[in-house]
């Protein structure tokens, strides 16, 4: 575990924990303003920015790390983050309190914006941090790039692709007032019912093997990040629970038994009819 700047590393540590908590400050004191805490939800990508901005910068201002693999994963990190949070700003405009918060804060023993505080803006700044363990480790390895770091750059890029254009066709489809109370099970939807979280997991998973490119302690130090992210996309805030909310939408039950449930694979026939059709 020698040869990796730990003394660095650690301040840089302190640094990204900074740029996370003031995001979700400053989106705390707009969420306030506003009355209204799913704003929250578009500070999770912009978060991601800012760690991996205050990340590359303080790497650069030390000299350390390689210079190639530290632009590449901050740079990564933010078409990321932005565009995640570019995507749920438009889709919460003009909308009033997500159903989620509402229920959350229902339960608030006194005052519900610290309530908020303490649950919802300071947990997810602690994740922000935590799941950009592989940004900052990245950041600091000394040595040069090698086909490793490309190799996550593109299961990275394949994750982007997947979840831009999953939110894109979804956002297609509810514009059509035909669909209206219908599932969406076209496009990328016929291969997984979570393309969108399908795509965060190869996103992160490629983000920790640039890290991994860094060396051994950076992979140590940031193995829990992808992890912890997959935990939250199956089995935490992602899937399980918008699949609970789901699960009485007629036709949702079909839908489901058709269609993966998180790996894309090509969908079952429909209960009577052949893989050719009826």
């Amino acid at each position: 575990m020698s040869g990796f700047p730990w003394g660095a590393f650690a301040s840089g540590l302190g640094w990204a924990a900074g740029a996370a908590f003031a995001v979700m400050l400053v989106t705390f004191a707009v969420a306030v303003r506003k009355g209204v805490h799913r704003v929250v939800d578009t500070a999770w990508g912009v978060g991601f920015a800012a760690v991996a901005a205050v990340t590359w910068a303080a790497t650069a201002a030390a000299g350390e790390g390689d210079p190639g693999r530290r632009a590449l994963v901050a740079v990564l990190t933010v078409v990321w983050g932005l565009r995640l949070a570019a995507h749920i700003a438009r889709r919460g405009r003009g909308r009033g309190e997500d159903p989620r918060y509402d229920a959350l804060l229902a339960k608030a023993p006194g005052n519900r914006d610290l309530y908020a505080l303490r649950v919802v803006y300071l947990l997810q700044g602690a994740l922000v941090w935590l799941v950009s363990l592989p940004v900052q480790a990245a950041s600091y390895g000394s040595g040069p790039m090698t086909a490793l770091a490309w190799t996550g750059a593109a299961v990275w890029a394949v994750g982007l692709g997947f979840e831009a254009v999953g939110d894109a066709q979804l956002a297609r489809f509810k514009a059509d007032p035909a669909n209206r109370g219908r599932i969406m099970d076209r496009g990328l939807w016929s291969w997984t019912r979570h393309p969108n979280y399908f795509g965060d997991f190869l996103v992160w998973w490629g983000l920790f093997l640039i890290a991994c490119d860094a060396g051994l302690p950076a992979a140590a130090v940031s193995v829990l990040s992808p992890l912890v992210m997959t935990y939250l996309l199956i089995g935490g805030s992602g899937k399980r629970l918008l699949e609970r909310h789901m699960a009485d939408r007629p036709g949702w039950a079909a839908y489901a038994a058709r269609t993966s449930g998180f790996f894309p694979r090509p969908p079952r026939p429909e209960p009577g009819r052949g893989a050719d059709g009826p």
